[in-house]
């Protein structure tokens, strides 16, 4: 694969908070992606929800399958553009390792009980995970990745403006991650894959779950097309094959407008290196206009149809009084928490914001499955 001008470069690189010599085999870029891969983190992710529930069935998207599926999607559209796949896949795979139990609605209510602390955000919590709470290694805490990983897991939504999330904070006081600039194109690819691939697989579990019909789906235009291709192309086909085909297709026009549109985008800025993507006034990784429009779309019906779902919302409330409890519970007991939290516990001193944040990485770095047996063990 050629390689860009703007792609990151690994020979060229930015350093790491603590120095290491680099291998002559693995690019630095590669060792950040394993690293994230054998990170007590991201083996939670598969106990973590997607949408549903973690235990309520089995073939439903969990955090780990969604990350795995970001990273397939990230590569090949890096890959297309000459990008570096290795750090586009460390973002990717790392976006997520920051989410609490239950997904968005653990994030929520976590957010809500810490907001007299400093309050709570899963992008900045990733960067806790990498930086400090993960701790196998003997030289450092975290996973000391490249100055080039952070920032991109920082900022692939974008600068990161306005106040600093706390969590952020010490991370952004060692290493500088320019966050008022825009991220690397790779870091770019791997946010705009995210939303291609929760667009299209929510799709998918909500109609295994019975939230609504392919019929349904089938109004919305990028959607209707796919299902109109497929049905011209193999009359009756049996349903499960006909879904199957038609969101692939959906899959496949998201990924093809991304690389047609940025490409175009990338042609018209002529950045001469990865420096001149970040100090851009636009992000070069987009969607046309057109499927723009159709993405809010599918937006608008999931939302509707599946994130607010009656039988879904029941769960939401649920689960939202699981994480309260356990934070309110882990606040007036806190040496109840595991032994290996004590000495943090002891150096807090009485400093309630402290000993918030320690519970809040206690709380989030569950799984929904041992969130909820906590739960009932002490509340039965």
């Amino acid at each position: 694969m050629t390689r860009a001008p703007f792609a990151s470069d690994p020979d060229r690189l930015r350093g790491r908070r603590i120095a290491e010599t680099e291998y002559s085999f693995r690019s630095p870029f590669q060792r950040d992606r394993d690293r994230i891969i054998h990170a007590s983190a991201f083996r939670r992710l598969k106990h973590k929800t997607q949408v549903f529930v973690e235990h309520e069935g089995d073939n439903y998207r969990t955090r780990l399958t969604h990350s795995i599926e970001v990273a397939q999607v990230a590569r090949t559209i890096a890959g297309a553009l000459g990008l570096d796949t290795d750090l586009t896949e460390a973002v990717a795979l790392a976006h997520d390792l920051g989410h609490t139990p239950f997904g968005h609605t653990g994030e929520d209510a976590l957010a809500e009980m810490m907001a007299p602390y400093g309050g709570f955000d899963h992008n900045a919590q990733t960067i806790r995970i990498v930086t400090r709470l993960e701790k196998h290694y003997a030289q450092f805490d975290g996973l000391n990745l490249t100055w080039e990983s952070l920032e991109g897991i920082a900022k692939h939504n974008g600068p990161v403006t306005g106040p600093l999330p706390w969590a952020l904070q010490a991370c952004q006081a060692e290493m500088d991650l320019e966050l008022d600039t825009h991220a690397s194109a790779e870091a770019q690819v791997a946010a705009l894959s995210d939303d291609i691939a929760y667009n299209n697989h929510d799709l998918h579990d909500g109609l295994r779950a019975g939230l609504f019909t392919d019929e349904e789906i089938c109004a919305l235009p990028l959607v209707g097309g796919a299902y109109a291709e497929v049905d011209a192309t193999y009359p009756g086909l049996d349903g499960n094959r006909r879904r199957h085909e038609a969101l692939r297709r959906v899959f496949g026009a998201m990924v093809g407008d991304v690389i047609a549109t940025s490409q175009a985008r990338l042609d018209s800025a002529a950045p001469e290196d990865v420096a001149a993507i970040r100090h851009l006034d636009h992000q070069v990784i987009a969607f046309s206009d057109r499927m723009t429009a159709d993405i809010q779309d599918i937006r608008r019906f999931l939302f509707t149809r599946m994130y607010r779902a009656p039988s879904v919302m029941i769960i939401r409330e649920e689960v939202t009084q699981v994480v309260k409890d356990l934070f309110a519970h882990w606040m007036a007991h806190p040496f109840e928490m595991p032994a290996r939290w004590h000495d943090e516990i002891h150096s807090c001193q009485r400093n309630d914001t402290a000993l918030a944040r320690l519970v809040s990485d206690y709380v989030a770095g569950m799984t929904d499955r041992f969130a909820l047996k906590e739960h009932d063990r002490l509340f039965g």
